[in-house]
């Protein structure tokens, strides 16, 4: 085995997160980024998946802002598909090493997020979703202030996609799906404090599934070998 390799096999089968999967879903406006920070999820151990960094880095190299002319022209639409590209090929390095992973979206396509975790249980993956809620004013206010605003009617279609898809995460992730209220009046913390709680118990169990187990013993055999 090659030492890239066996730094690989390592990396993989001892991840603190191993096999969990985390789904956001949220709004613009909402605070998806708030409440990742808020629960800890990179302390322990999961690896986010969001193309919106990457997206903001590519509009700054091109020479353009994060105003909605430039995110909606021709040559802004180019850089986030190449942003989706780079996120796409970190899910797939991540997934390669059964990493603890947080996938960030909006929540508007079901479809997706439905073929996304439909993906990971079939590699031995536990899910869970955190959906970061707020009311349609807040959310506007909130898109106002960031840096990349969008026009005001496209937050208020996506909040409305997103709301419609409630149920059907529920049904999807079952016992397993988190909903923070960021709302203005909310208490945030209190919302917080119990979601970090809950997917630290939850990311520390060790995996039950028979493909994961099977996964683990692979690896742990290559580790003995090399």
């Amino acid at each position: 085995m090659k030492f890239k390799d066996y730094l690989t096999v390592i990396e993989g089968v001892e991840d603190p997160a191993i096999f969990k999967a985390v789904f956001l879903a949220g709004g613009p406006g909402s605070g998806k980024s708030f409440v990742v920070g808020k629960t800890s999820l990179k302390a322990l151990g999961f690896r986010l998946i969001n193309s919106d960094d990457a997206f903001e880095k590519g509009l700054k190299r091109a020479g353009m802002g994060t105003t909605p002319e430039d995110i909606f022209s021709e040559p802004g639409q180019a850089v986030r598909a190449t942003a989706k590209a780079l996120t796409g090929k970190r899910l797939d390095i991540a997934l390669k090493n059964r990493m603890g992973i947080v996938i960030d979206g909006t929540g508007k396509d079901y479809n997706k997020i439905k073929a996304q975790v439909q993906k990971t249980r079939e590699l031995g993956y536990a899910v869970h979703m955190i959906f970061v809620n707020t009311d349609l004013d807040t959310a506007l206010e909130r898109n106002r202030m960031r840096p990349r605003v969008l026009p005001d009617k496209v937050v208020e279609k996506m909040w409305n996609d997103v709301q419609k898809n409630i149920g059907k995460f529920q049904a999807l992730f079952r016992s397993r799906m988190t909903v923070v209220d960021n709302s203005v009046d909310s208490n945030i913390d209190a919302a917080t404090m119990d979601a970090y709680k809950d997917i630290m118990n939850w990311s520390k169990r060790p995996p039950e599934n028979a493909i994961a187990m099977k996964w683990i013993k692979q690896q742990r055999d290559k580790k003995k070998n090399a």
